[in-house]
Protein backbone atom coordinates (compact mmCIF):
# COMPACT_ATOMS: atom_id res chain seq x y z
CA UNK A 1 0.00 0.00 0.00
CA UNK A 2 2.86 2.70 0.62
CA UNK A 3 4.03 1.50 -2.69
CA UNK A 4 1.41 2.34 -4.52
CA UNK A 5 1.05 5.57 -2.89
CA UNK A 6 4.20 6.99 -3.53
CA UNK A 7 3.87 5.85 -6.80
CA UNK A 8 0.77 8.13 -7.09
CA UNK A 9 2.13 10.73 -5.03
CA UNK A 10 4.96 10.70 -7.59
CA UNK A 11 2.77 11.08 -11.03
CA UNK A 12 1.01 13.61 -9.33
CA UNK A 13 4.05 16.08 -8.50
CA UNK A 14 4.56 15.15 -12.26
CA UNK A 15 1.90 16.20 -13.87
CA UNK A 16 1.76 19.39 -12.09
CA UNK A 17 4.98 19.97 -12.65
CA UNK A 18 4.34 19.82 -16.12
CA UNK A 19 1.11 21.61 -15.83
CA UNK A 20 3.31 24.37 -14.48
CA UNK A 21 5.49 23.87 -17.05
CA UNK A 22 2.93 24.40 -20.28
CA UNK A 23 1.67 27.86 -17.94
CA UNK A 24 5.43 29.04 -17.96
CA UNK A 25 5.74 28.59 -21.59
CA UNK A 26 2.16 29.82 -22.72
CA UNK A 27 2.60 33.01 -20.40
CA UNK A 28 6.27 33.24 -22.06
CA UNK A 29 4.85 33.05 -25.60
CA UNK A 30 2.31 35.57 -24.72
CA UNK A 31 5.36 37.50 -23.49
CA UNK A 32 7.47 37.29 -26.73
CA UNK A 33 4.76 37.17 -29.58
CA UNK A 34 5.70 40.19 -31.59
CA UNK A 35 5.64 42.95 -31.20
CA UNK A 36 6.75 42.40 -27.52
CA UNK A 37 8.60 46.18 -27.71
CA UNK A 38 8.78 49.46 -29.70
CA UNK A 39 9.19 48.76 -33.77
CA UNK A 40 11.21 51.51 -35.75
CA UNK A 41 10.48 52.60 -38.93
CA UNK A 42 13.40 54.48 -40.46
CA UNK A 43 12.09 57.34 -42.99
CA UNK A 44 15.10 58.57 -45.45
CA UNK A 45 13.51 62.13 -45.85
CA UNK A 46 13.60 65.00 -43.57
CA UNK A 47 10.22 65.08 -41.13
CA UNK A 48 7.34 66.84 -42.89
CA UNK A 49 7.14 65.61 -46.26
CA UNK A 50 4.72 63.27 -47.49
CA UNK A 51 6.53 59.78 -47.14
CA UNK A 52 7.44 61.19 -43.45
CA UNK A 53 3.47 62.17 -42.86
CA UNK A 54 2.55 58.67 -44.29
CA UNK A 55 4.84 56.90 -42.37
CA UNK A 56 3.64 58.59 -38.79
CA UNK A 57 -0.19 58.43 -40.02
CA UNK A 58 0.36 54.52 -40.51
CA UNK A 59 2.34 53.47 -37.07
CA UNK A 60 -0.39 55.52 -34.86
CA UNK A 61 -2.73 53.32 -36.74
CA UNK A 62 -1.06 49.97 -35.88
CA UNK A 63 0.51 50.79 -32.72
CA UNK A 64 -3.06 51.25 -31.54
CA UNK A 65 -3.82 47.72 -32.45
CA UNK A 66 -0.69 46.26 -31.24
CA UNK A 67 -0.50 48.11 -28.02
CA UNK A 68 3.16 48.99 -28.92
CA UNK A 69 4.80 51.83 -29.49
CA UNK A 70 5.89 52.62 -33.60
CA UNK A 71 8.85 55.02 -33.53
CA UNK A 72 9.68 56.84 -36.60
CA UNK A 73 13.17 57.94 -37.44
CA UNK A 74 14.09 60.46 -40.10
CA UNK A 75 17.88 59.83 -41.15
CA UNK A 76 17.46 61.61 -44.27
CA UNK A 77 20.76 61.22 -47.13
CA UNK A 78 22.42 59.97 -50.20
CA UNK A 79 18.50 59.18 -51.91
CA UNK A 80 17.79 56.80 -49.18
CA UNK A 81 21.06 54.77 -48.90
CA UNK A 82 22.27 55.74 -45.91
CA UNK A 83 18.63 54.39 -43.80
CA UNK A 84 18.71 51.69 -46.41
CA UNK A 85 21.92 50.92 -45.37
CA UNK A 86 21.25 50.83 -41.20
CA UNK A 87 18.04 48.42 -41.97
CA UNK A 88 19.95 45.99 -44.30
CA UNK A 89 22.17 45.76 -41.42
CA UNK A 90 19.63 44.97 -38.26
CA UNK A 91 18.75 41.95 -36.92
CA UNK A 92 16.00 40.55 -38.74
CA UNK A 93 13.65 40.47 -35.84
CA UNK A 94 10.92 42.91 -37.35
CA UNK A 95 11.87 45.37 -35.14
CA UNK A 96 13.77 47.74 -37.39
CA UNK A 97 12.10 48.63 -40.99
CA UNK A 98 12.24 51.02 -43.53
CA UNK A 99 9.53 53.04 -45.80
CA UNK A 100 11.01 53.40 -49.40
CA UNK A 101 9.62 55.34 -51.99
CA UNK A 102 10.76 54.22 -55.93
CA UNK A 103 13.91 55.41 -55.94
CA UNK A 104 14.81 51.96 -53.49
CA UNK A 105 14.49 50.31 -56.43
CA UNK A 106 17.00 52.78 -59.20
CA UNK A 107 19.56 53.52 -57.10
CA UNK A 108 21.52 50.75 -57.97
CA UNK A 109 21.22 52.07 -61.42
CA UNK A 110 21.94 55.48 -60.22
CA UNK A 111 25.09 55.04 -57.78
CA UNK A 112 28.61 53.67 -58.71
CA UNK A 113 28.39 51.87 -55.81
CA UNK A 114 26.05 51.28 -52.72
CA UNK A 115 26.94 49.81 -49.62
CA UNK A 116 23.92 46.59 -49.87
CA UNK A 117 22.44 44.57 -52.10
CA UNK A 118 18.41 46.19 -53.35
CA UNK A 119 17.37 42.74 -53.94
CA UNK A 120 19.29 40.05 -51.39
CA UNK A 121 19.50 42.33 -48.51
CA UNK A 122 15.90 43.21 -47.73
CA UNK A 123 12.45 41.56 -46.97
CA UNK A 124 9.38 43.25 -48.99
CA UNK A 125 6.74 43.72 -46.40
CA UNK A 126 4.11 45.62 -48.60
CA UNK A 127 4.20 48.07 -51.37
CA UNK A 128 1.71 50.51 -49.66
CA UNK A 129 0.89 53.53 -51.66
CA UNK A 130 1.77 55.59 -54.75
CA UNK A 131 1.30 58.89 -56.21
CA UNK A 132 1.08 60.42 -59.54
CA UNK A 133 4.19 63.35 -60.73
CA UNK A 134 2.39 66.23 -62.31
CA UNK A 135 3.61 68.36 -65.48
CA UNK A 136 3.14 71.62 -64.50
CA UNK A 137 3.01 74.72 -66.21
CA UNK A 138 2.32 78.57 -65.60
CA UNK A 139 -1.46 79.91 -65.66
CA UNK A 140 -0.50 82.01 -68.32
CA UNK A 141 1.60 79.34 -70.31
CA UNK A 142 0.89 79.09 -73.86
CA UNK A 143 0.30 75.16 -73.95
CA UNK A 144 -2.57 74.08 -72.97
CA UNK A 145 -2.43 70.62 -73.47
CA UNK A 146 0.60 67.82 -73.66
CA UNK A 147 0.60 67.72 -77.40
CA UNK A 148 0.54 71.34 -78.26
CA UNK A 149 3.92 71.12 -75.86
CA UNK A 150 5.23 68.03 -78.07
CA UNK A 151 4.43 69.72 -81.05
CA UNK A 152 6.69 72.82 -79.96
CA UNK A 153 9.17 70.49 -78.72
CA UNK A 154 9.45 68.38 -82.06
CA UNK A 155 9.28 71.84 -84.46
CA UNK A 156 12.32 72.97 -82.13
CA UNK A 157 14.39 70.59 -80.62
CA UNK A 158 16.18 71.20 -77.13
CA UNK A 159 14.54 74.53 -77.29
CA UNK A 160 11.95 73.25 -74.10
CA UNK A 161 13.34 72.40 -70.87
CA UNK A 162 11.66 70.70 -67.73
CA UNK A 163 12.54 71.14 -63.89
CA UNK A 164 12.87 68.17 -61.79
CA UNK A 165 13.35 67.60 -57.82
CA UNK A 166 17.19 65.75 -58.79
CA UNK A 167 18.86 63.86 -60.75
CA UNK A 168 17.57 60.38 -60.43
CA UNK A 169 14.34 61.31 -59.11
CA UNK A 170 11.12 59.73 -59.82
CA UNK A 171 10.12 64.09 -61.19
CA UNK A 172 13.50 63.24 -63.31
CA UNK A 173 12.60 59.83 -64.52
CA UNK A 174 9.07 61.13 -65.43
CA UNK A 175 10.27 63.85 -67.88
CA UNK A 176 13.08 61.03 -69.13
CA UNK A 177 10.61 58.64 -70.05
CA UNK A 178 8.36 61.51 -71.62
CA UNK A 179 11.47 62.49 -73.79
CA UNK A 180 12.02 58.90 -74.43
CA UNK A 181 8.62 57.18 -75.39
CA UNK A 182 7.29 60.58 -77.29
CA UNK A 183 10.82 61.07 -78.94
CA UNK A 184 11.07 64.58 -77.97
CA UNK A 185 14.58 66.35 -76.92
CA UNK A 186 13.54 68.51 -73.68
CA UNK A 187 16.53 69.59 -71.20
CA UNK A 188 16.58 68.08 -67.72
CA UNK A 189 17.20 71.09 -65.47
CA UNK A 190 18.09 69.81 -61.66
CA UNK A 191 16.73 71.38 -58.19
CA UNK A 192 17.51 70.50 -54.90
CA UNK A 193 14.06 69.43 -54.09
CA UNK A 194 10.52 69.72 -55.60
CA UNK A 195 9.71 73.56 -53.91
CA UNK A 196 12.52 74.87 -55.75
CA UNK A 197 11.63 73.58 -59.22
CA UNK A 198 7.81 75.09 -58.46
CA UNK A 199 9.60 78.64 -57.22
CA UNK A 200 11.30 79.09 -60.79
CA UNK A 201 8.24 78.00 -62.42
CA UNK A 202 5.80 80.37 -60.76
CA UNK A 203 8.90 83.22 -61.55
CA UNK A 204 9.16 82.14 -65.28
CA UNK A 205 12.67 80.71 -65.37
CA UNK A 206 11.59 77.18 -66.78
CA UNK A 207 8.43 76.77 -68.58
CA UNK A 208 7.38 73.37 -67.26
CA UNK A 209 8.23 70.98 -64.38
CA UNK A 210 7.98 67.69 -63.31
CA UNK A 211 6.63 67.39 -59.52
CA UNK A 212 4.33 65.29 -57.30
CA UNK A 213 1.27 65.12 -55.98
CA UNK A 214 2.01 66.44 -52.21
CA UNK A 215 3.75 69.98 -53.64
CA UNK A 216 1.07 70.12 -56.44
CA UNK A 217 -1.67 70.27 -55.27
CA UNK A 218 -1.78 73.89 -53.38
CA UNK A 219 -1.01 75.87 -56.61
CA UNK A 220 -3.17 74.23 -58.60
CA UNK A 221 -6.13 75.12 -55.81
CA UNK A 222 -4.71 78.96 -56.22
CA UNK A 223 -5.33 78.85 -59.89
CA UNK A 224 -1.27 79.74 -60.02
CA UNK A 225 0.04 76.70 -62.36
CA UNK A 226 -2.05 74.40 -64.16
CA UNK A 227 -1.38 70.49 -64.71
CA UNK A 228 -0.47 69.77 -68.46
CA UNK A 229 -0.97 65.47 -67.22
CA UNK A 230 -0.52 63.50 -64.66
CA UNK A 231 2.10 60.39 -65.20
CA UNK A 232 -0.10 57.34 -63.97
CA UNK A 233 -1.87 55.42 -66.55
CA UNK A 234 -4.95 56.49 -65.72
CA UNK A 235 -6.50 60.10 -64.05
CA UNK A 236 -6.10 60.49 -60.81
CA UNK A 237 -9.00 60.43 -58.84
CA UNK A 238 -7.90 63.75 -56.67
CA UNK A 239 -7.47 65.32 -60.26
CA UNK A 240 -10.00 63.65 -62.72
CA UNK A 241 -9.98 66.44 -64.92
CA UNK A 242 -6.33 66.27 -65.95
CA UNK A 243 -5.28 63.79 -68.25
CA UNK A 244 -2.85 61.42 -68.01
CA UNK A 245 0.13 61.32 -70.35
CA UNK A 246 -0.76 58.03 -71.91
CA UNK A 247 -3.96 59.39 -73.28
CA UNK A 248 -1.43 61.37 -75.60
CA UNK A 249 1.58 59.28 -75.14
CA UNK A 250 0.35 55.28 -74.93
CA UNK A 251 2.03 53.10 -72.66
CA UNK A 252 3.45 55.95 -71.01
CA UNK A 253 3.38 55.29 -66.79
CA UNK A 254 5.18 55.91 -63.91
CA UNK A 255 4.75 57.89 -60.49
CA UNK A 256 5.95 57.79 -57.21
CA UNK A 257 5.14 54.91 -54.78
CA UNK A 258 6.34 53.70 -50.72
CA UNK A 259 6.36 50.33 -49.50
CA UNK A 260 8.17 49.03 -46.22
CA UNK A 261 10.76 46.70 -46.11
CA UNK A 262 12.42 44.89 -43.25
CA UNK A 263 15.97 43.24 -43.10
CA UNK A 264 16.62 39.91 -45.19
CA UNK A 265 15.67 36.92 -43.54
CA UNK A 266 12.92 37.58 -41.76
CA UNK A 267 10.99 35.06 -40.18
CA UNK A 268 7.79 34.01 -41.98
CA UNK A 269 5.23 34.63 -39.05
CA UNK A 270 6.56 38.38 -38.37
CA UNK A 271 6.48 38.88 -41.63
CA UNK A 272 2.96 38.03 -42.70
CA UNK A 273 2.09 39.98 -39.45
CA UNK A 274 3.28 43.19 -40.36
CA UNK A 275 2.33 42.86 -43.98
CA UNK A 276 -1.65 42.07 -43.07
CA UNK A 277 -1.66 45.22 -39.90
CA UNK A 278 -0.11 47.28 -42.15
CA UNK A 279 -2.24 46.42 -45.45
CA UNK A 280 -5.51 46.71 -42.69
CA UNK A 281 -4.65 50.14 -41.90
CA UNK A 282 -4.79 51.72 -45.43
CA UNK A 283 -8.69 50.63 -44.84
CA UNK A 284 -8.90 53.01 -41.79
CA UNK A 285 -10.54 56.78 -42.39
CA UNK A 286 -7.84 58.12 -40.79
CA UNK A 287 -5.27 56.59 -43.16
CA UNK A 288 -7.88 57.04 -46.22
CA UNK A 289 -8.53 61.11 -45.38
CA UNK A 290 -4.54 61.74 -44.75
CA UNK A 291 -3.62 59.79 -48.32
CA UNK A 292 -6.33 62.00 -50.24
CA UNK A 293 -4.56 64.93 -48.94
CA UNK A 294 -1.69 64.07 -50.19
CA UNK A 295 -3.11 63.24 -53.82
CA UNK A 296 -2.26 59.55 -53.12
CA UNK A 297 -3.58 56.22 -53.39
CA UNK A 298 -3.65 53.14 -51.01
CA UNK A 299 -2.81 49.93 -52.72
CA UNK A 300 -1.53 47.13 -49.99
CA UNK A 301 0.16 44.42 -51.75
CA UNK A 302 1.57 41.13 -50.52
CA UNK A 303 5.63 40.87 -50.17
CA UNK A 304 6.05 38.59 -53.17
CA UNK A 305 4.10 41.57 -55.09
CA UNK A 306 6.33 44.34 -53.57
CA UNK A 307 9.60 42.28 -54.41
CA UNK A 308 7.99 41.81 -58.20
CA UNK A 309 7.31 45.50 -58.36
CA UNK A 310 10.85 46.59 -57.46
CA UNK A 311 12.64 43.87 -59.52
CA UNK A 312 10.63 45.70 -62.63
CA UNK A 313 11.06 49.25 -61.51
CA UNK A 314 14.64 48.19 -61.54
CA UNK A 315 14.60 46.43 -65.34
CA UNK A 316 12.44 49.00 -66.70
CA UNK A 317 14.46 52.24 -65.80
CA UNK A 318 17.53 50.74 -66.32
CA UNK A 319 17.98 51.37 -70.48
CA UNK A 320 16.06 54.92 -69.54
CA UNK A 321 19.07 55.45 -66.86
CA UNK A 322 21.84 54.39 -69.03
CA UNK A 323 20.52 56.45 -72.30
CA UNK A 324 20.10 59.41 -70.54
CA UNK A 325 23.40 59.34 -68.85
CA UNK A 326 21.84 59.70 -65.30
CA UNK A 327 24.25 60.22 -62.29
CA UNK A 328 22.91 60.58 -58.73
CA UNK A 329 23.63 63.44 -56.80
Amino acid sequence: MGRWFRIAAAAAVIHIAAAAMHIMCGSSFAQTAFPSRPVHILVPYPAGGGVDVLTRTLGDVVSKQWGQSVVVENRPGAGGVIASQAVATAPPDGYTLIMVASGHATNPLLYSRIPYDTFKDFTPVSLLASSPNILLVRADSPFKTLAEMISAAKAKPGSLSFAHAGNGTSTHLSGELLKNLAKIDLAAIPYKGGAPAINDLLGGQIPMSFNNGPESVGQLQAGTLRALAVTTASRAPFLPDVPSVSETVPGYDTGVWWGLLGPAGMPSDVLAKLSQDFVAALNTDAVKERLAKLGAQPIGSTPQQFDAKIRDDYEKWGPIIKAAGMKAE
